[in-house]
């Protein structure tokens, strides 16, 4: 299958490292034009450095309103925008105080709601768009030890759907992709939280799978290299037929028969 992205320009939030520097790095690839988004400049002009094709960087916390009209008024023209900016964290339930729900809510689901309100006309307007939110298979299977991260994960689902359907007939497609448990920098300090912080990373990693995610029918952690892949697929006019939906690259992590 060939992707061919050339004349697309598409806009990855958080994706300096990690899943949306893989999903930059695809797109890229596939000969689209790349907005890479941080907050912090050098770290965004690290990424672009580091990324071949045609890319540019604009540094703005997409959390933020006025940082989200930012970034639009540098880049107002999106074909691809891919909401992957996203925070997590081990908290123990009856210890999540509001600030830290508060912050999860506006962080993991106001900032792609601001993102779809601002580029979503646009695209209907010129009859062609893809709408991306990376979820999580915590927002299917609630993690007892970060619900609120699972539930901002799950509100990004609904808000995914409902947005496909306000989008309907338009050739704009919405859909989430439902990463499952992923080799990042911030997976590796999460999982030495949660388990011997002395253990080398293939151990700690094998202890964490098997401790913490036992439903991982891989075993492993995915890498993002494999998260991109979904995405790039879904941004294609291969794609033009899925919306709505929650697209999993889960391992087989989540133990159901439908998506």
């Amino acid at each position: 299958m060939n992707i061919d992205l050339s004349g697309k320009t598409a806009l990855v939030t958080g994706s300096t490292q990690g899943i949306g520097f893989a999903i930059a790095k695809g797109l890229a690839g596939a000969g689209a034009r790349v907005v890479v988004n941080g907050r912090n400049r050098d770290r965004v002009d690290d990424a672009v450095a580091g990324l071949d094709g045609d890319v540019v960087g604009v540094a703005a916390d997409v959390a933020d309103a006025d940082g989200a009209q930012a970034v639009y008024d540098e880049v107002p023209v999106v074909d691809i925008l891919v909401n992957n900016l996203g925070i997590f964290g081990a908290v123990p339930a009856r210890e999540i105080t509001d600030e830290q729900w508060r912050t999860y809510f506006d962080v993991n689901v106001l900032s792609a709601a601001r993102l779809i309100r601002l580029y979503l006309p646009g695209m209907v307007e010129r009859g062609w768009g893809r709408v991306l939110q990376i979820a999580s298979d915590s927002a299917v299977v609630t993690p007892a030890e970060m619900i609120h991260y699972g539930v901002s994960k799950t509100a990004l689902l609904a808000l995914s759907r409902g947005f496909a359907k306000d989008a309907s007939g338009s050739g704009v497609t919405v859909n989430s992709v439902i990463a499952g448990p992923t080799h990042t920098a911030g997976v590796e300090d999460f999982v030495y939280q949660l388990v011997d912080k002395s253990l080398p990373w293939d151990e700690a990693q094998r202890e964490f799978m098997r401790l913490h995610r036992p439903q991982s029918l891989l075993e492993r952690l995915i890498e993002p290299e494999e998260i991109a892949n979904m995405v790039v697929y879904l941004a294609s006019p291969f794609a033009s037929a899925t919306t709505g939906g929650a697209l999993r690259v889960d391992g087989g992590y989540v133990d159901a028969i439908l998506p």
